[in-house]
């Protein structure tokens, strides 16, 4: 008997404990749980969607406004807006994972979160393959590797695809508008501007050192793209696209290449962002096409 107690106190001690988990976020730094996170704060739409797609949508029992995809997460608890957080409903709802926007969140907001010492992930994925990636790594943190895997697998499918099929087409110069008044635009370091080099496109701002610069009507003119995308509205006027009408000697007004993107998929870096930027790949080939 005692021959067997200690061989039997030997074995566990041989066993080893559970191990930590941990996983780089977009930041760089280290994010390490005990165990896999069960109940999730999503301090943003598009980390609302990252988490569903790694498998997780049942344990994010928190979310930011405008957290509207899937179906399932409107019916989610909301913590907050950018403008202001409800730190006394988010501490009720004790999370043990909080998924932040690194540059969606204000700094305000971020140094709140840090007080609480809750671990944070900071999601800012810059390529498209990061979003893969972003997949996988939350799946890690939930234990949900089964359906994260798969589901990062056929993302970065539609992602090849589309490279294979557009990415070396001739370049189209174009414009890419988020908001009219005033006139915004996005740099070559966001990540729609990722989707944009995917479809063989050149976003004629790019070199702007600001992730989204203000510029002027007389800029874009300047400019003169090939073609100009409004960011959300499926109709010009839904989009601010109406603004360039006048502007007649614009190349991308005489070609008629004014387009709306629908959804405002490419706004949210999540799964559905390679089905905006299949959107976007098919309007640029429509503007190579009007090519005399």
């Amino acid at each position: 008997m005692w021959r067997q107690l200690a061989s039997l106190l030997l074995a566990l001690a041989g066993t080893p404990a559970l191990a930590a988990i941990s996983v780089l976020d977009d930041s760089g730094n280290k994010v390490t749980l005990a165990q896999p996170a069960q109940r999730i704060i999503s301090m943003s739409p598009h980390v609302t969607e990252l988490l569903f797609a790694a498998g997780g949508g049942a344990r994010v029992v928190g979310v930011m406004n405008y957290s509207d995809y899937p179906e399932a997460a409107r019916q989610i608890a909301q913590v907050g807006s950018n403008a202001s957080l409800d730190m006394e409903r988010l501490a009720a709802l004790k999370p043990d994972l909080l998924v932040v926007w690194q540059s969606g969140n204000t700094a305000r907001q971020l140094e709140q979160l840090r007080q609480l010492g809750i671990p944070m992930f900071y999601s800012e994925p810059q390529q498209m393959e990061q979003i893969a990636s972003s997949v996988e790594r939350l799946g890690q943190l939930m234990g949900t590797e089964a359906v994260a895997r798969p589901a990062a697998g056929v993302f970065r499918a539609k992602v090849a695809a589309l490279a294979a099929r557009y990415g070396k087409r001739p370049p189209v110069r174009m414009f890419y508008q988020i908001w009219d008044k005033p006139l915004y635009t996005l740099n070559g370091k966001q990540i729609v501007s990722d989707a944009v080099r995917l479809c063989g496109g050149e976003n004629v701002f790019a070199s702007l050192p600001v992730k989204a610069p203000e510029v002027s009507v007389e800029a874009v003119i300047g400019a003169d793209p090939e073609a100009i995308f409004g960011g959300a509205g499926d109709e010009l006027a839904g989009s601010g696209l109406q603004i360039w009408k006048p502007y007649k000697s614009m190349l991308a007004v005489r070609r008629g290449n004014l387009f709306s993107l629908s959804g405002g998929l490419l706004a949210r870096a999540g799964p559905r962002m390679v089905d905006g930027a299949a959107e976007l790949c098919e309007k640029l080939e429509l503007a190579r096409q009007r090519r005399p």
